[in-house]
């Protein structure tokens, strides 16, 4: 759009197509409820948002940002709208796919193919519109969708024993009267909006941090983007494997006090200034630390939804983890302008406490496992 000579104010609001990742929750009962007439309820849902997918990255290729630009944010809006449909029975499939003490390794491998997945269309999907055009770029990406494709067709139905709701209320109705029928429901969902919440306000305000001290865009593009990614990649796979000694409540414990030391170690670059090497150790320790802690969240958002409505329950415990990173983020400047840089990364470490405390109350230390015994019925 840019390219096109797009105004600002309307590239600006283009932001606005992603709402469907997080209102997802709306019309997840539907692919909860119903079941297509072929390859089953997960898999055949799975195929159209698919399908649907394809269509809709071409469509978007084929729009004129610079005569029509509506017509990109209608199709945009189609793009994220069947993504975020993918990603609810995605979700779904593994959570009833995996056996409980197989969701760490599993949600960590998940995690990881999501990033590289970006990497490869935000990076080489920008390496390639410099060499053609953005039609063709388009096609390209519609075309890498086939490989999930195949990989829907071949994979197996997961088969559940608790069953699907019978009718579209139940469908709507009865995960909300299950999840909240609970005993800790209430923690449960504070603990989500608090976990990452340090970690996602330090994260808004990196960036300008970087700058603000003296790193050149040259030094963070490749210290913090290429080095951190691949940190990030290594902490997500470590945090799978050791989940499967440790559970998800010992995990939870333990990479959320790595998560906040790590964040509170920003504050050293203040000291430092433009150190290289200080900013790759920090970098390595905080991109590692957030791949575990990542890992054991989604973990856990998994471990604690019954299987019987797995689509509406992850999709709405998925939508409410994402509330912190717009609204606790929007101070963030404020907060860093005024109490300064270490003070600013400090806080986001301590933030942290209040909900790593709320494990206590669902997920204590001695207990064999978040899906074992987060919650009673």
């Amino acid at each position: 759009m840019t390219d096109e000579g797009v105004d600002l104010t309307i590239i600006g609001m283009m932001s606005l197509v992603g709402l469907p990742y997080t209102l997802k929750f709306l019309w997840a009962p539907v692919l909860d409820r119903f079941t297509v007439l072929f390859l089953g309820r997960r898999r055949g849902w799975l195929l159209i948002a698919q399908l649907a997918l394809v269509g809709a990255i071409i469509g978007l290729g084929m729009t004129q940002p610079g005569k029509n630009p509506w017509w990109v944010a209608f199709a945009a809006f189609l793009v994220t709208f069947f993504s975020a449909s993918q990603d609810i029975v995605v979700d779904a499939y593994r959570r009833e796919d995996l056996a409980d003490e197989e969701l760490g390794l599993g949600s960590s491998l998940y995690v990881n193919g999501y990033r590289v997945g970006m990497l490869l269309a935000s990076g080489g999907g920008l390496i390639m519109a410099d060499h053609m055009s953005f039609q063709m770029v388009y096609l390209i990406m519609a075309a890498c969708m086939l490989p999930g494709i195949i990989t829907t067709l071949l994979t197996p139905e997961p088969q559940v024993a608790e069953g699907s709701p019978k009718t579209l209320a139940e469908a709507v109705i009865n995960p909300l009267v299950e999840y909240f029928s609970r005993s800790g429901a209430w923690w449960i969902l504070a603990f989500i909006l608090f976990y990452k919440i340090g970690d996602q306000m330090a994260s808004a305000m990196t960036m300008p941090f970087y700058l603000n001290i003296g790193f050149t865009k040259t030094q963070v593009g490749t210290i913090v983007k290429l080095f951190g990614f691949w940190a990030t990649i290594l902490g997500g796979l470590l945090g799978g494997i050791i989940m499967l000694r440790l559970k998800i409540n010992k995990s939870l414990w333990i990479f959320g006090v790595v998560q906040a030391l790590s964040t509170a170690c920003f504050s050293i670059l203040t000291w430092t200034g433009p150190s290289i090497a200080a900013l790759a150790g920090v970098i390595a320790f905080e991109n590692l630390s957030s791949g575990m802690g990542t890992t054991a969240f989604v973990a856990f958002m998994a471990s604690i939804t019954n299987k019987k409505f797995t689509a509406t329950q992850y999709a709405l415990l998925s939508s409410l983890m994402g509330i912190p990173r717009v609204f606790a983020s929007a101070p963030t400047g404020y907060m860093a302008k005024h109490i300064g840089w270490a003070g600013f990364f400090i806080f986001c470490a301590l933030i942290a406490i209040p909900g790593m405390l709320m494990l206590i109350k669902f997920a204590p230390w001695h207990t064999a496992g978040a899906e074992n015994k987060t919650v009673e019925t």
